[in-house]
């Protein structure tokens, strides 16, 4: 089975080591880890940012599954491309598997950031007077609900990791989930 590593790692100091660390993984347990900076690409070209979205969305199309880090980046919720690259593969019907290290609810991240109140009508909003969505949900519910109709439930530690970025034991759980599904796939054909 073919695993797309999908996350804000790309955007890490030490990218290239959390994706040879992550693809390590799979291979222990019998997969191939397809991550976005195998990829090669010039960025120094004109045309690198479609370059590197059809490279990504070609490893996407090779791919039986996603893995995707969905720890909070920069905000309260997931990376924006992380989330399109959830939906793109929940939408091609592949196997959605997804992680956070922080196990917050999505209402708690809100407000650690903002002044959330309740307003007179009962919802809670933040100070520009936005709703701000509380289903107890570790993240926007049509993420977490895409990952429950196409794979698995989030996975996340009962505490937040000590390092959010290169704690990969959710990830490696993750892994295991996909491998049991490819076991299981297997044994009955």
């Amino acid at each position: 089975m073919k695993i797309y590593l999908a996350g804000p790692d790309v955007f890490l100091p030490d990218a290239l080591e959390i994706g040879r660390r992550k693809a390590e993984i799979c291979a222990r347990h019998g997969l191939i880890g397809l991550y976005p900076l195998d990829n090669a690409v010039d960025v120094s070209t004109p045309e690198a940012s479609l370059t590197i979205f059809k490279a990504n969305e070609a490893m996407m199309e090779a791919a039986d599954a996603i893995i995707a880090n969905l720890t909070p980046f920069r905000g309260p919720s997931a990376d924006a491309g992380t989330v399109y690259e959830l939906g793109y593969m929940a939408g091609r019907g592949k196997l959605c598997l997804a992680y956070s290290n922080d196990p917050s609810s999505y209402k708690q991240r809100v407000a650690r950031r903002y002044d959330v109140k309740t307003s007179p009508d009962g919802r809670l909003i933040d100070p520009e007077g936005l709703t701000v969505e509380d289903f107890g949900l570790p993240d926007n519910l049509m993420m977490m609900h895409a990952l429950d109709l196409h794979g698995c439930p989030l996975v996340a530690p009962k505490i937040a990791s000590a390092d959010l970025w290169h704690d990969l034991t959710s990830f490696d759980a993750c892994v295991r989930l996909a491998a049991d599904r490819a076991t299981s796939k297997s044994d009955r054909n």
